[in-house]
């Protein structure tokens, strides 16, 4: 399994990051834990829209004129956002509990053994982090909904702490994977005044999908289209929260969840994956469009690791299945548009409740076709699957916005909790990040870390991403004990691994670079809460380094070579940290002057 962890600095989204400061000086971000404070009398309402399997680098965003119109023009894009998990399960378990995978133990998607990933911390360097884990007789960690439950994360997720806040909550499409017609009562998900949810083996059946309203039986909705079904009752919802909101003084906010299943694959009753289907009326769409001809798509050099660097090109016939593929993808996307202008329609005839609604478009995790060889599919730690599309629009946020500082699913969570004017959990792995104009702006050398998952090959691995203003790494440790360490700035299509080689970057040796990232993935990969969102704190307990520029200093050189290094003791499906190495966690550094060992163990509490 894969995770992705990103640290930023205070204000960023879900993940934690590390932003830092590049050119003569570092940039000093306040602690998000202090920037945020309790929001006013009037709770905002939120709109959730999250597609599945949506990808940001493909383009598909380019193709849809609503999501255009009325959210990224009106609204702000946030260029650099991940998914904590490029699956399905965890990365949604992970968005709705602002926590990592690690944490959630919910690993995968259905109840096999399998395991979780890392986070990241906060600072002037953005770090993201990725990993893959394992399967064992010894210790099951898997996923699906049954694991859910099974964790307690039924009493702890975020519709039940926003019911306790005075909120009216609401969810139509699909909750997680398993959540089933025989798991759909046992018990049924806490926390929703109404729900609509679709159920396997039914969720990814376009038409004739299962679904339980109101945890009533599940019915069949025969020959509908599952988005269209989706939509109705989105809108609905949508009247129901702002009626009962009406009626209550003061007015009782609302959150509304719409999740439908495009553009993921089509499985049919036979449990076969095939192209997603699209509503008839768009079926004829985009007959000439092909997927984007990147730098990696179908290269000549296989640059990577592990079982990538095994695979061969695709044939023609492959690639004219990828394209038609691609064009089922943006099909399916249509109805998802049509979707977000009926419910920005609804908003907009009522002007008090939009002008107090934040609507929040993301995708559960990214995709790839073609790109590194690869066929249609996710889980892998190149940006394709983990650097996933967020829009948001609302009160305060900027129009027409574009930003580059990390975030992440994690931070999502947190991140509402500061605009209803909620305390933050400490437990939280993910930290706000800013949606307004002035927080943006002070946030624009920041990020945090997060984590995304996989499962072609051997396919365990740890990810770390770190942003700067100068300069953006992603340094990798897989279970074949191979390592990458790509230059984002100058190879963002991850082509040319620079582990291992002789030369500088940025001026920095690059065994040195990679000593501090490994140490950086070693506190990251079973963090928890603080030292997720602040990983150099835990480091260097007092404060001599705050960034990656800071931590480069040749005074450390000895330090850092000291640590252990993340290591596999051998490649499994699931997260066993007894075979990562390193389960100590590294040393703290103190400096000369204290009256304490210069080398401790990290407090790992």
């Amino acid at each position: 399994m894969k995770f992705s962890s990103f640290l930023s600095a205070p204000l960023v989204l879900s993940t934690p990051v590390l932003g830092g400061g590049g050119g003569s000086g570092n940039h000093e971000f306040e602690d998000p834990d202090d920037d945020y404070q309790q929001g006013s009398s009037t709770k905002p309402n939120f709109v959730f829209i999250m597609t599945d399997d949506q990808d940001l680098h493909l383009s598909s965003l380019d193709y849809q004129a609503a999501v255009q119109t009325h959210l990224v023009k009106r609204g702000t894009l946030f260029k650099k956002h991940f998914c904590t998990v490029s699956l399905c399960c965890p990365s949604r378990v992970s968005l709705l509990t602002g926590k990592a995978a690690h944490n959630t133990n919910v690993t995968n998607v259905a109840l096999v053994s399998g395991g979780g990933g890392a986070g990241g911390g906060a600072g002037d360097d953005a770090i993201v982090q990725s990993n893959v884990l394992s399967i064992s007789d010894k210790r099951e960690r898997a996923g699906g909904y049954p694991k859910f439950i099974a964790e307690g994360l039924n009493d702890a997720y975020l519709p039940v702490w926003l019911q306790a806040a005075g909120y009216n909550t609401y969810y139509t499409g699909k909750l997680m994977n398993s959540h089933s017609t025989a798991t759909y009562n046992k018990p049924f998900p806490r926390g929703w005044n109404r729900s609509d949810f679709l159920l396997d083996p039914g969720t990814y059946r376009y038409f004739d999908a299962i679904m339980s309203l109101d945890n009533a039986a599940p019915r069949s909705t025969r020959h509908h289209y599952s988005t269209d079904v989706i939509a109705d009752r989105a809108l609905e919802f949508l009247g129901d929260a702002i009626d009962a909101g009406r009626q209550r003084r003061p007015r009782r906010p609302f959150f509304l969840a719409i999740t439908p299943i495009g553009p993921h694959a089509n499985v049919d009753k036979g449990g076969a994956f095939e192209a997603p289907i699209p509503a008839r009326r768009h079926s004829h769409l985009f007959p000439d469009v092909k997927v984007p001809r990147s730098p990696n798509f179908n290269p000549d050099t296989a640059g990577n690791v592990s079982y990538l660097k095994h695979l061969p090109r695709l044939s023609d016939s492959q690639i004219t299945y990828g394209d038609a593929f691609y064009r089922a993808r943006l099909q399916a996307l249509q109805s998802v548009d049509e979707l977000v202008a009926r419910v920005v329609a609804e908003l907009e005839r009522h002007p008090d409740v939009l002008a107090n609604t934040y609507i929040i478009y993301t995708s559960d995790n990214g995709y790839h076709i073609g790109q590194h060889r690869l066929p249609p599919g996710k889980t892998c730690n190149i940006d394709e699957d983990v650097n996933v599309p967020l829009v948001v629009r609302g009160p305060g946020v900027p129009a027409g916005r574009e930003v580059a500082f990390p975030t992440s699913h994690t931070d999502i969570v947190p991140t509402l909790f500061v605009l209803a004017g909620l305390p933050l959990h400490e437990d939280f792995d993910g930290a706000p990040f800013p949606v307004t104009a002035a927080d943006n702006d002070a946030a624009a050398g920041g990020g945090r870390a997060r984590q995304h998952r996989g499962r072609l090959g051997p396919n365990t691995y740890k990810t770390l991403r770190v942003v700067g203003e100068a300069y953006e790494f992603m340094y990798a440790v897989w279970c074949t004990n191979e390592h990458q360490l790509y230059d984002m700035r100058r190879d963002p299509h991850q082509l040319h691994n620079l582990y291992g080689r002789k030369h500088t970057l940025h001026g920095w040796h690059i065994a040195a670079l990679s000593a501090r990232l490994d140490t950086l993935l070693l506190t990251l990969k079973d963090c928890s809460g603080q030292r997720c969102r602040r990983p150099w704190q835990a480091i260097f307990p007092q404060g001599q380094v705050r960034t990656l520029r800071d931590a480069m200093d040749d005074k450390y050189d000895d330090f850092f070579q000291s640590q252990q290094k993340v290591a596999f003791q051998r490649c499994t499906l699931g997260y066993l940290p007894e075979f990562e190495g390193g389960t100590a966690g590294p040393l703290a550094y103190y400096g000369p002057d204290t009256a304490v060992p210069e080398q401790q163990p990290i407090d790992r509490s």
